[in-house]
């Protein structure tokens, strides 16, 4: 892992404070590194660019600890027509490398190597708070029966709903508008709720 005593030391000092599982994700290159934060805690690492550049890591991964450890992130872009790209692309590196994967064909792999999750971003909705790329769920959503869980855009309350009903996600997920105190958790919880989505309390 990147920087790895300090990282290590960062998830250390987390595991022994929160009293939830926790996913940790970045700078994760072999089964090696997942055991060493598995050790420290953690409930579930998530692969990003390391499943593009090497599947057959997700396979072992799997095979070692089990695919519900195994938290695969997507980040995606739309492609405007005639770039030769997929539409609906995986990019790697934060969204600053093109793959040339079409990303419901790259989730269906992901999905038959071993993944328990798929965490999507879409890399264009990322921090606009406009909502959810509710195309792009929806089309990794429907492709698998692996649980998607939607990321990059959330910005109110409907955005969280959309998500789940529209796009067909597992689970939504945000930051800004939490970390901003713009909405809170609870708040999410209660409107999901009455809209009749099963929510953890």
């Amino acid at each position: 892992m990147e920087n790895r005593g300090t990282k290590l030391e960062w998830v250390e000092n987390v595991a022994k404070k929160v009293t939830i599982p926790f996913a940790v994700g970045g700078g994760i290159r072999n089964t090696d590194d997942m055991k060493s934060l598995f050790n420290l805690g953690v409930n579930k690492v998530s692969i990003n660019t390391a499943a593009v550049k090497n599947p057959e890591f997700l396979k072992e991964a799997s095979r070692k600890f089990g695919k519900q450890k195994l938290v695969v992130a997507i980040d995606g872009r739309k492609n405007a027509p005639g770039t030769g790209l997929p539409r609906l692309e995986v990019v790697v590196k934060s969204g600053s490398e093109s793959t040339g994967l079409d990303i419901v064909d790259w989730a269906k792999r992901v999905e038959k190597l071993g993944a328990g999750e798929i965490l999507l971003t879409s890399k264009d909705a990322d921090g606009t708070k406009a909502g959810y790329d509710l195309e792009m769920t929806r089309a990794v959503a429907e492709a698998i029966s692996t649980p998607v869980t939607a990321s990059g855009g959330a910005g109110k309350l409907e955005h969280f709903y959309e998500g789940i009903a529209i796009g067909k996600a597992s689970a939504v997920l945000a930051a800004s508008v939490f970390h901003f105190g713009e909405i809170s958790i609870k708040e999410v919880k209660e409107y999901l709720k009455a809209k009749g989505v099963t929510v953890k309390m």
